[in-house]
C-alpha cells in the first residue's frame, strides 16, 4: 500500500471541507470566511497551510454567493402603489 502524497491528502480533505461548507448557513458559512481571511491576512502561515486555507476560504465564498441566489429567486416585490396587485418576481 502507497502511502497518500501531499496532493491526494489534500485534494480528499478540500472535497470534505466544501461538503460541510454546503451544509452551512449564510451566516457561519460568512463567519468562516471572514475568519479564513483574517488569517490569510496574517502572513505568518506556512505556505502548503495557506494553499489550504485559501481553498476553504474559496468553499464558503461560494456557499455564501449560493445561498445568496438562491433567496434572491425566491424574493417577491410588493408594489405599495398597488396592494391589490400581487407581488411579481425579482428579477435584477
Amino acid at each position: 500500500m502507497t502511502p497518500a502524497g501531499p496532493g491526494r491528502r489534500s485534494a480528499s480533505r478540500s472535497k470534505g471541507e466544501a461538503t460541510l461548507a454546503q451544509e452551512l448557513s449564510y451566516s457561519e458559512a460568512h463567519t468562516a470566511l471572514e475568519l479564513a481571511l483574517a488569517q490569510l491576512q496574517s502572513s505568518d502561515l506556512p505556505v502548503e497551510a495557506m494553499a489550504d486555507l485559501y481553498q476553504r476560504a474559496r468553499g464558503y465564498a461560494e456557499r455564501c454567493e449560493q445561498v445568496l441566489e438562491q433567496i434572491e429567486q425566491t424574493i417577491e416585490l410588493w408594489d405599495p402603489e398597488h396592494p391589490e396587485s400581487p407581488p411579481s418576481r425579482f428579477e435584477p
